[in-house]
């Protein structure tokens, strides 16, 4: 099974052009979708989840029209939102029991059996019986994907899922994504650039609405090879090297600046060759090195 989108555009009332021609084909397995906040991935991720109408195009999962069949979509349908509510004074088993419920797991026997696996799975058992108000942001998340399990779903949605969440609880929550992949297209929406490197074999870098790169992660990164640059320069240096060559990123560091710059040869003195990773991939696609061209590219230039 996959998920194609094809040319599909949404304008609000407001004016913003929230997607603009986006065509995709998703694989079973994790595939990530990378953007900046405000870039159109939450809106993307709506209209795949039935909740929200495009202006024009298409979306299909497998024999289903995703636009027109929602009802259908719906039962294969797993969605964790970059926002969702709880009961704080329910516990974790009760409110998936409830869950479950509404998803269509009548018989009382097979229900305990669906809560207990999914508790399990998601490493929730433990705390089973303590009230959803006192898990951790982590817990919460891990929570919502116990939900979005319910009947095998064939699509899982992931908005944002990592955002917030305290290092050991966000190395869990990727392990438990991880396994997710095998049998279902798994579709992580996130501006989180290690996300998708450790998670996913596809992803698309996606801004302001248009799709400027979809590729493999290892393979954009092995295609920078020879291309980034690293040097270490004063601050007062910044501006003159912006505007003689392409800096994709900056850090500071004991008062000096690290620079990556984008390039097929040596910037200059000081700057050694550089082993590229996918941060660098997203940096040059949003700067306008690699990927689509996109129209407002030319414009910001220019200002």
């Amino acid at each position: 099974m996959e998920l194609k989108i094809e040319r599909v555009s949404k304008i609000y009332a407001n004016g913003v052009q929230a997607l603009k021609d986006v065509t995709l084909t998703i694989p079973a397995g994790m595939y990530g979708l990378l953007g900046p906040n405000g870039a159109g991935k939450s809106t993307l991720m709506r209209m795949i989840a039935t909740l929200q109408e495009p202006d024009a195009g298409s979306i299909r999962l497998g024999d289903l029209d995703v636009l027109r069949q929602k009802d259908e979509v719906r039962k294969t349908l797993g969605y964790l939102p970059q926002e969702f509510g709880v009961y704080p004074k329910v516990s974790a088993e009760d409110l998936l029991d409830h869950f479950a419920l509404l998803k269509g797991v009548a018989e009382r026997r097979a229900r305990k059996e669906v809560v207990e696996a999914l508790l399990r799975q998601t490493n929730l058992w433990e705390v089973r019986k303590q009230k959803l108000g006192g898990y951790s942001g982590g817990m919460r998340q891990r929570f919502g994907v116990a939900v979005a399990l319910i009947g095998n779903p064939k699509l899982l949605i992931m908005d944002e899922p990592t955002a917030g969440l305290d290092p050991a609880e966000r190395v869990r929550f990727l392990n438990l994504l991880s396994e997710l992949g095998e049998n279902s297209v798994v579709l992580l929406s996130t501006h989180i650039v290690e996300d998708v490197s450790e998670l996913c074999t596809r992803m698309a870098i996606i801004d302001r609405g248009e799709i400027l790169l979809e590729a493999e992660p290892l393979r954009a990164v092995g295609d920078l090879r020879g291309r980034i640059w690293r040097g270490m320069i004063e601050k007062s240096a910044l501006a003159e090297l912006e505007r003689e060559h392409a800096v994709i990123s900056t850090k500071l560091l004991a008062g000096r600046t690290v620079v990556r710059v984008y390039s097929d040869g040596a910037p200059g003195a000081g700057f050694d060759a550089a082993e590229g990773d996918l941060e660098d991939v997203y940096f040059s696609t949003m700067a306008g090195h690699i990927g689509r061209p996109r129209e407002h590219r030319q414009a910001v230039a220019a200002s």
